[in-house]
């Protein structure tokens, strides 16, 4: 459950805080359809550049903001479809498209679902605390973001070979950037640097993504609504929804899952993972190059019960696909093979990690033996705006990208095949599950009669949180009133 309890005297002074920095806070209802926003709040915004650390862009945490980077309103759920011919399978590959947040990634939602209830109830006190968002690159970009907007300082952690953009923008957002030993697959080192801050620091509060429910609840809430509206629209009477397909990471994003199951039972929930990292698929461990997807563990917000599929993704192809959709040579090459100018045009907004889930999406696409009666879906967390610098990386070490290379790149694509692939039973889903064991009870100090109810009550425990959305949008309402500012 996420923590309700009221801290009254810090509540007090953050709804001081709030009331002096102009803060408003909206409601996951908010969110999730924008229309409910205030006409006086969506008036401001046509003067707010959707970067701006201002504190009206926390309205703009939503999948429905107008495509544009200044001033825009709202309009249906941002997504785009993936044609066959760039795909090579049947079935219509659709996502929804993350570059339209502030940030350019939907993290900032699940921060902002980590953060809001802390500070609502008065867990949270900006006056003394500083938020610790560690991560493996967009959660604690989010996350200092976030806290800007509400007026909060951030010590941002991450691993030192992420992208160099990450690191950059941080130095402008967060009080603090901190820089642990490894790659994208380095999780342990960030949670121990967390530990260390524990010790030696009472001025912080650590929101940890691969534990934190709000993370979870966020996805559920708002992108499983998101998912189904897109569903209503393109879904035609005689096509059918098969299911999602998303990276492991924190395991947020895949609270929409849990949603969709509710009202399509019978879709599945297929988990992404790095080759080079195989956590789930075989109790793994190693490094790898898809930023976003941290791993060598199994989060703690992980709803094991109800993943139906683990798929192996090869680093490598996602990396040779960045230059395929981005380098000219590659783009004049799709075109030339009957790929639709406008979605080549588009495929910027594809990031490495959101290339990771479509490559996901068509393994899961061919082990099925999907036909275009079928709709798979996944998310494009980011676009490529944050990984410039891996594109000249790449120019500097295998030169120039050519029409052959882009030959080779497409012909890959193509033909992706089924390995790699688990369809896990009930001793193999057990198998995963019990890999928490190590890092939560072992390490993080979690409680084992928790971990159980994961596992043996585990409709009843998701539920329970689940049902908690209502009751924040309260809290946010009494302390917007408090507030005094609508």
């Amino acid at each position: 459950m996420i923590d309700l309890t009221i801290k009254r005297e810090n509540l007090e002074r953050t709804i001081k805080r709030c009331r002096e920095r102009n803060i408003i806070i909206p409601t996951f209802k908010q969110m999730r359809d924008p229309s409910l926003i205030p006409e006086k709040i969506k008036e401001e915004l046509k003067n707010i550049g959707l970067w701006d650390v201002h504190p009206r862009n926390l309205f703009r945490v939503t999948w429905k903001n107008e495509p544009v980077p200044y001033g825009g309103g709202f309009n249906g759920v941002n997504y785009m479809e993936l044609p066959s011919s760039l795909t090579g399978v049947k079935p219509r590959i659709i996502a929804l498209v993350g570059k339209w947040f502030p940030t350019g990634s939907h993290k900032v939602g699940a921060t902002f679902a980590c953060l809001a209830p802390s500070l609502v109830t008065g867990q949270f006190d900006p006056t003394r605390h500083k938020a610790v968002w560690p991560s493996t690159g967009n959660y604690c970009r989010g996350g200092a973001y976030i806290a800007a907007l509400l007026a909060c300082e951030s010590v941002a952690i991450l691993p030192e070979e992420m992208s160099r953009e990450r690191f950059e923008w941080l130095s402008n957002i967060a009080g603090e950037v901190i820089a642990t030993p490894g790659c994208e697959s380095n999780v342990k080192e960030v949670f121990d640097k967390c530990w260390e801050l524990r010790k030696t620091r009472d001025d912080i509060i650590i929101f940890n993504q691969f534990d934190q429910f709000g993370n979870h609840l966020w996805h559920y809430y708002v992108t499983g609504k998101a998912i189904e509206e897109v569903l209503e629209i393109e879904m035609k009477e005689d096509e059918e929804f098969s299911g999602v397909v998303l990276s492991s990471g924190s395991s947020g994003t895949l609270g929409c899952g849990d949603y969709l199951k509710v009202i399509y039972p019978h879709s599945k929930i297929a988990v992404g993972e790095a080759v080079q990292c195989p956590t789930l698929l075989l109790n793994g461990y190693g490094g790898h190059r898809i930023e976003g997807i941290g791993d060598k563990h199994v989060p703690w917000i992980h709803n094991v019960r109800n993943t139906d599929m683990v798929i192996g993704i090869d680093d490598n192809d996602a990396i040779r696909m960045i230059r395929l959709f981005n380098e000219p040579a590659g783009r004049d090459y799709l075109v030339v093979q009957g790929v639709p100018e406008k979605t080549v045009n588009n495929l910027d907004l594809l990031g490495i990690s959101s290339i990771g889930n479509v490559i996901g999406a068509i393994k899961f696409a061919k082990y099925y033996e999907l036909t275009e009666k079928d709709i798979v879906f996944t998310v494009f967390t980011d676009s490529m705006e944050l990984y410039g610098s891996r594109l000249k990386e790449l120019e500097e070490k295998f030169g120039k990208y050519t029409k052959e290379d882009a030959a080779r790149d497409y012909e890959r694509l193509q033909t992706i095949g089924i390995d790699y692939i688990l369809e896990p039973d009930y001793y193999e889903k057990r198998r995963i599950h019990n890999l928490k064991y190590y890092t939560w009870i072992e390490q993080q100090g979690k409680e084992l009669s928790e971990l159980n109810d994961q596992w043996y009550r585990w409709k009843e425990y998701w539920a329970r949180i689940h049902s908690q959305v209502d009751e924040i949008d309260r809290l946010i309402e009494d302390f917007n009133r408090k507030v005094g500012l609508l």
